[in-house]
């Protein structure tokens, strides 16, 4: 077994889970550090090491950098969709992914589209089993936020069971990450993993 040391400081999203990623598969390493410079990669890294049935410990070396320590994994990893956040789709039932890049519904008038966007999450739980997973990238993340006053309705959606991806280089741009109060923060392979494996994509 072989024990890879990555330095992922510096590299966008989603390089570092994508390097985490080619060394698992390369190498089936049963213990692998990662350092990271960044909390929305320190997250991501994370989940996705957990996912792939590693013990993961983590250490603050500096104000700004994380070395990241994976043990006891079988080198087999998960699968791809286990990979991407927990529950995978199947034929019959959360097979759905919703795909918001926005915090409002359409153009025109912002106080409608806010006020739109809050009906339709409010409305989500109608789908029922059918849905599977909220993807929010780009201004959508600030529905994740505190003071959002559509928190409730997506934490009622999680707990039913909704995987909510929030994107962790848009929650980093508007300097939100630390005031995320629902969902999971995620990166662009989840993202890009997520839309191949959903059976149907909304985007209203």
């Amino acid at each position: 077994m072989s024990h890879p040391h990555l330095d992922c400081k510096g590299l966008p999203c989603p390089q570092p889970v994508l390097q985490c990623k080619q060394s698992i598969e390369s190498q089936r390493p049963e213990t692998l550090v990662v350092m990271v410079d960044n909390e929305a990669a320190l997250q991501n890294v994370t989940r996705f090491l957990e996912n792939q049935g590693y013990t993961v410990g983590r250490e603050q070396t500096s104000q700004s950098e994380w070395k990241i320590t994976a043990s006891g994994g079988s080198g087999t990893g998960a699968t791809e969709t286990q990979a991407v956040g927990g529950n995978s789709p199947s034929q019959e039932s959360m097979k759905t992914l919703v795909f918001l890049s926005a915090a409002e519904i359409g153009a025109g008038d912002t106080a409608l589209g806010e006020k739109l966007m809050s009906n339709f999450l409010a409305t989500l739980p109608e789908m029922g089993s059918q849905l599977w997973r909220v993807i929010l990238v780009n201004g959508a993340v600030r529905l994740a936020v505190e003071g959002s006053g559509d928190l409730e309705a997506l934490r009622k959606l999680e707990q039913a069971g909704v995987t909510i991806l929030v994107c962790g280089t848009c929650l980093t741009h508007f300097e939100l990450l630390e005031k995320k109060a629902v969902g999971q923060t995620t990166n662009m392979l989840d993202v890009v993993t997520s839309l191949q494996v959903a059976g149907k994509v909304i985007r209203p």
